[in-house]
């Protein structure tokens, strides 16, 4: 019989286009995290990274959770969740104000991350993360903690992240309706690239791409957090339909054709090896067919090449088209196709390697590739223990300096309308 949880334990769930997958944890003696339990079902009710059938999506949220509780012998009763649908829209907000050369105090500290709880207004878009990232003062960025020190002008850059907000509540509700309350909801990319990034490429600029079933997520980090991104509707589902269609065959067959003989690279040997399809339909005499390695490959590629025109295109739209000491980390299921790396190099002109999820102890094998980085980053972000403006109560103190929570109220709105 399963037990209690602990204190400390945290509980991820990545609610996918293909699959949904659970990971209970707990931190070390360490601080390190350690995974107690993990569970996967098939995801039958999401499309495009959206709930189309909520009985469908329950059950297998259920079904994965429950696979999870059975491997850790506890019981949980929340979960942080993961959202990686389309609409997403991620902004640094800056605000700035003077001191006076004053020292730094909590109260100044206080009423800046106050007056910008306050004021978010994103235009009717849900607000996923609004963190404060970093301080400035007089303009001089990279400042963790600037109580005590002296300056003229305080500083803080606001990272927001927000949403269309109905597909958010469906995935809120369909969570709830498994019996689990939801922690937070925290957008996939944000996740993910803490699983597969390091610090300092964060810092320096890295493009990550994830490669769904359903949805390619693009997104570019600068300064240590993400600045943009985009949404591409195609992901490593279509190039499993093109193989169906193209050879006549079942999805699940023409998913194993892909991963057991597929690859993005092509070689001599591939017009002489021969594969065997198997027909859509088992009644009757239906003979399958027999194709090379070279006509699967074909299909795979020509699906690759639409795919990374767009992840081209959006990397132009994001100001990433510079490749000169630029990286792209690739990661998602789409990414374990054989060769992807090669490919997307030679495809997009600049160094790619495949992102998989780092910094978890005791992960399984199975669970330990590109496929479940958003599962891994979900346990790492909530093991930080982030601080987000929406939780700070507001603060009602009797001495204020005259003026100036007004003027970053205004000013932080001003920046919201703006960019929303």
């Amino acid at each position: 019989m399963a037990k209690a949880g602990p204190e400390g334990l945290i509980t991820a769930l990545d609610i996918g286009s293909s699959k949904v997958s659970a990971l209970i944890a707990q931190k070390g003696d360490g601080g390190e995290l350690v995974v107690l339990g993990t569970g996967q079902r098939e995801s039958r009710g999401v499309q495009r990274g959206y709930i189309a059938d909520m009985t469908a999506t329950e059950a297998a949220v259920r079904e994965a959770v429950e696979q999870a509780e059975r491997i850790a012998g506890i019981n949980i009763e929340d979960v942080w969740v993961s959202f990686s649908a389309g609409g997403l829209v991620s902004d640094v907000v800056k605000l700035e104000v003077d001191l006076g050369g004053h020292r730094v105090e909590q109260q100044d500290v206080d009423e800046l991350l106050n007056a910008g709880r306050n004021a978010i207004d994103p235009n009717g878009r849900m607000v996923l993360h609004a963190q404060p990232m970093r301080y400035t003062l007089d303009g001089r960025n990279g400042v963790r903690n600037p109580k005590g020190l002296h300056a003229d002008k305080l500083g803080v850059d606001i990272h927001v992240v927000a949403t269309d907000g109905s597909p958010v509540r469906n995935l809120d509700l369909c969570v709830r309706s498994a019996h689990l309350e939801v922690k937070s909801i925290i957008a996939a990319p944000v996740a993910t690239g803490l699983a597969c990034l390091s610090e300092e490429e964060r810092e320096l600029g890295v493009a990550l791409v994830e490669i769904g079933a359903g949805v390619t997520n693009v997104s570019v980090f600068r300064e240590g957090v993400l600045a943009s991104l985009a949404s591409i509707g195609m992901g490593a589902a279509d190039i499993t339909d093109d193989i169906a269609s193209a050879f006549g065959t079942r999805r699940a067959q023409a998913e194993r054709l892909k991963c057991f003989h597929g690859s993005a690279n092509m070689s001599p040997r591939d017009h002489h090896e021969m594969i065997d399809v198997a027909p859509v339909s088992q009644e009757g005499e239906a003979e399958g067919t027999r194709i090379t390695r070279a006509q699967l490959n074909t299909v795979i590629r020509a699906r690759l090449e639409r795919l990374m025109a767009e992840v081209q295109k959006e990397l132009k739209r994001l100001n990433f088209d510079d490749p000169v000491g630029r990286q792209l980390v690739l990661t998602g299921g789409g990414a374990e196709l054989r060769g992807i790396a090669d490919y997307a190099q030679q495809a997009l002109g600049r160094a790619v390697r495949i992102g998989r999820p780092r910094g978890l102890s005791a992960l399984p094998e199975a669970h330990s590739g590109p496929a479940f980085a958003t599962l891994a980053g979900l346990a790492t972000f909530a093991a930080s223990d982030p601080v987000d403006l929406r939780s700070i109560e507001p603060r009602h103190t009797a001495v204020t300096r005259p003026g100036r929570v007004g003027t970053w109220a205004a000013r932080l709105f001003s920046a919201f309308k703006a960019n929303y």
